[in-house]
């Protein structure tokens, strides 16, 4: 079965085609931050209105570069939440729309799921049961993954998740949006001359906090009347440290407390460079297996939801939704789904 993906939950408009047999055969993404870059930050209405100008050419794109018509589509998977609102209206109302033209069924994914399933994509994919770590945006999660749909949540942010204490720390920086990977490269000529604190690291639970984090940084920064680029690199660094050493921790505590001897990480922060080197070495002293998306499926994008959405298809046995009504889920528990 040919699954059309749509994602378009935030900044990001992806488009993909994943064959079941042959699997994933195209897939565009239109990037939005050098637009939202001038305010430091995603402009909501500006978000919805981007999307809506490169919906339709992506997908044209997408099929044009697999050789492929609307009439070979079987299904079509779009991301229904958690995320923007308008965002998400307009990726959810094109899919529905155009499935009820062509009258082929709809899958609503959970954008968390398709992150979370982003590592199946690969030549090697990890095998149930395991570990995920989802560190995507606002979310920072440990979960405990049994199947599709079957998801117990471990441990999860109780403030700021990493991901958003990486764009505020960069914030406080100075550095440009996104953060997170300015921060990380400003890391790299930073050396160790700081120390932060490592919130929860001992907690006991599989817990996350960074917004501490983020305040010792604040106080870091106004100790310093200069603040050059050595001591920004050099703040940046330990932020870096204490934070890959944090998620590093809390993932091998998640391994031991299940039993299981696989790893996912997942998400925007799962691209840190720092972060995947402890944690292959952990893992590696354990002798257990970390796998990773491909470094252009770590962000949002259309290949994840196109596979989500055969995944579940495939599960309900081709039983996709053919109501063509809509809604979207800004605010979505991943622990909410339910096996197909």
């Amino acid at each position: 079965m040919l699954i059309l993906g749509v994602e378009s939950s935030c900044d990001e408009t992806g488009i993909a085609l994943y064959d079941t047999e042959q699997g994933l055969l195209a897939h565009a993404l239109h990037s939005q931050v050098e637009m939202h870059a001038e305010y430091g930050g995603v402009v909501p209405e500006l978000a919805s209105r981007d999307h809506i100008r490169h919906v339709l050419p992506l997908t044209e794109n997408v099929l044009k570069a697999a050789n492929k018509t609307l009439q070979d589509i079987n299904a079509i998977a779009y991301t229904q939440g958690p995320g923007l609102s308008g965002a998400l209206l307009v990726g959810t109302s094109f899919a529905e729309s155009l499935a009820f033209s062509l009258q082929i069924p709809t899958i609503n994914v959970h954008h968390l799921e398709g992150h979370l399933l982003a590592p199946l994509l690969e030549i090697n994919p990890p095998a149930f049961p395991f570990v995920a770590l989802l560190v995507s945006g606002g979310h920072s999660q440990l979960m405990r993954v049994d199947g599709i749909g079957e998801y117990e949540l471990l441990g999860d942010t109780l403030d700021d998740a990493a991901g958003e204490a990486f764009d505020k720390t960069a914030k406080l920086l100075g550095l440009g949006y996104p953060g997170g990977p300015a921060l990380a490269k400003l890391a790299e000529q930073g050396m160790a001359r700081f120390k932060l604190p490592r919130p929860l690291l001992n907690s006991g639970d599989l817990n996350f906090s960074f917004s501490g984090l983020k305040t010792a940084v604040l106080t870091l920064v106004n100790a310093h009347t200069n603040l050059d680029l050595q001591t920004k690199a050099d703040i940046a660094w330990e932020f870096q440290e204490a934070v890959t050493e944090i998620l590093t921790l809390k993932c091998m505590t998640a391994l031991r407390e299940t039993g299981l001897d696989n790893l996912v990480v997942s998400g925007g922060v799962g691209a840190n460079s720092k972060l995947r080197e402890k944690l292959n070495a952990a893992t590696k002293r354990k002798l257990c297996k970390v796998s990773y998306p491909r470094l252009e499926f770590c962000t949002d994008n259309g290949a994840m939801i196109a596979f989500a959405g055969a995944m579940r298809l495939k599960a309900m046995q081709g039983n996709g939704n053919k109501s063509y009504g809509f809604s979207v889920r800004p605010r979505w528990d991943l622990a909410e789904l339910q096996a197909p």
